[in-house]
């Protein structure tokens, strides 16, 4: 940091460190974010930045280390006194109160009262002026905060601390769930809260996202501080050197496997709303990738296929037979497995354990006569965990107290443990870290060399075109091209999403 820099740091922190009975989740943290700056932390899950954020939040207190904030010293008792103190906390999950209205979501928790009722018509300028803050006036005040979509409850969320005078913001994966508009706006909101000497420290597994929107970076590795500096167009294999040790390129080699017989196969496949007349086929030993914007209709394509959503018109050919209408257990039954895009809701049990979710929807291999085997359940996890590289303390650990790349290992694991020959991942690395999105790219190969058949929606066009063999493009409900991989670039891929020629 320059002295130009240092005379306005904003945030200074020195030696923090704080440990959970035996694991030390800090160890000697420095950060320096100015006023103005928009800073990046990066680092793989469980290197702390979770942690960080929430003794900056004020929801931990550290053990020791200082942390000085507008030149005083900072110690919150609680998010609300950090909130009252200017340090505003937008988590990955919103924190807004969805059957509540926007204009209440605003003022909520601060609102203006007269003789001890709610002044509304000073709540209603006040939400306005919240919203023209942040140049989004267009929202309507009295819809109710459910109704919005990700990216406006986002938006919701930072004018309500803007309106409390916050003067750094902390971002967790605040672009997981937008589309690129909606992360382009984001960008906009960001960079206009820079220009007014707010302070944002983001966070972020997408690298590219960092370089455009950060002007500096701190990488944190087992809950310490390795490196910092200034964010530019080639820095990226630094900072991943720092994170995992490796470069990025790394991170997206795989061999290709050769190709079988074709083991699925989406004829005019049409749901409710979408898709519209899907056709593509799918072989042993193929990874075939789908690309398009949100709610393009990707998606709602693996659902249909999987028997979660209803089919319309149209045939599904599995190893040449057609088995178009079946419920999901008949999918599982036939070797097609589904793993959700929303893990947390769709693919996991949270508060059972590692080797449950891994095993209970097939106990056949270690029960008999409707008792189960614990011991043998036990040494099958175990297994799956080994080959999958799942980091737990047991297989007996609740799934929730899993890092997110592990969380979704696991949800893989339960379609190895099926022996499924055909796997429908959707997202399975949204919201993990470099390392674990490189093992997942590992095993993805593996599987198939081994003969497996891989559908992979994914978001992120750079691992589709490293990782797939075939690259399908998606656009309102249709396939509107499928080329070979080394056939597509970025560019081609993003016209062909938008219906371009």
């Amino acid at each position: 940091m320059n002295e130009q820099t240092a005379s306005r740091v904003q945030l200074s922190v020195s030696g923090l460190s704080k440990r959970f009975g035996a694991t030390q989740a800090l160890a000697g943290v420095d950060l320096e974010v100015a006023s103005g700056e928009v800073h990046a932390v990066l680092g793989e899950n469980g290197a702390g930045k979770s942690t960080l954020m929430k003794v900056l939040s004020g929801a931990y207190r550290p053990d020791a280390g200082r942390i000085d904030f507008a030149g005083r010293p900072y110690r919150p008792d609680s998010p609300l006194q950090a909130r009252d103190i200017g340090v505003a906390m937008i988590y990955q999950e919103l924190t807004l109160a969805p059957h509540l209205s926007v204009e209440e979501n605003l003022v909520l928790g601060a609102e203006p009262a007269r003789f001890g009722w709610i002044d509304r018509r000073r709540r209603r300028e006040r939400a306005r002026r919240a919203l023209a803050t942040v140049n989004h006036s267009e929202l309507p005040l009295d819809v109710a905060v459910h109704r919005l979509s990700i990216a406006q409850q986002q938006v919701v969320e930072i004018a309500r601390a803007c309106s409390q005078d916050a003067r750094l913001f902390i971002m967790d994966e605040p672009t997981s769930s937008l589309s690129r508009i909606d992360v382009a706006n984001l960008f906009t909101l960001v960079r206009q809260l820079r220009e007014r000497g707010v302070s944002v420290i983001y966070i972020s597994h997408f690298l590219e996202e960092c370089i455009e929107i950060c002007d500096r970076y701190t990488v944190l590795r087992d809950g310490r501080s390795v490196g910092s500096g200034n964010i530019w167009p080639g820095s990226m294999d630094h900072i991943v050197r720092l994170m995992v040790g490796g470069d990025a390129k790394d991170a997206f080699q795989r061999g290709h496997s050769s190709l079988g017989k074709t083991v699925l196969e989406l004829k005019d496949l049409s749901g409710l709303r979408k898709p519209r007349s899907v056709s593509f086929s799918l072989r042993e030993g193929e990874i075939l990738g789908v690309a398009g914007l949100v709610g393009a209709g990707r998606s709602e394509t693996v659902r249909v296929c999987f028997g979660l959503d209803r089919l319309l018109s149209g045939a599904i050919y599995v190893l040449g037979s057609d088995r178009s209408f079946a419920t999901p257990s008949e999918r599982l039954n036939s070797g097609i497995g589904l793993l959700s895009e929303n893990r947390k809701d769709e693919g996991l049990m949270l508060n059972r354990s590692v080797e449950e979710n891994l095993t209970l929807s097939r106990l056949s291999p270690f029960s008999r006569g409707g008792f189960v085997d614990k011991h043998r359940q036990m040494e099958v996890a175990n297994v799956l965990m080994g080959k999958l590289g799942i980091r737990a303390r047991s297989s007996k650990q609740k799934v929730d107290e899993l890092s997110g790349g592990n969380q979704q290992k696991v949800a893989l694991g339960r379609l190895l443990h099926h022996d499924c020959k055909v796997l429908l991942l959707d997202e399975p690395t949204r919201g993990i870290d470099i390392a674990s999105r490189t093992e997942i790219y590992r095993l993805m190969g593996e599987l198939a060399a081994s003969g497996k058949a891989i559908l992979f929606i994914s978001s992120y066009l750079p691992e589709l075109l490293a990782v797939c063999d075939t690259i399908a493009v998606m656009s309102r409900g249709v396939i509107s091209a499928v080329r070979r991989a080394q056939d597509w670039t970025e560019h081609d891929i993003l016209v062909a999403a938008v219906g371009g020629k």
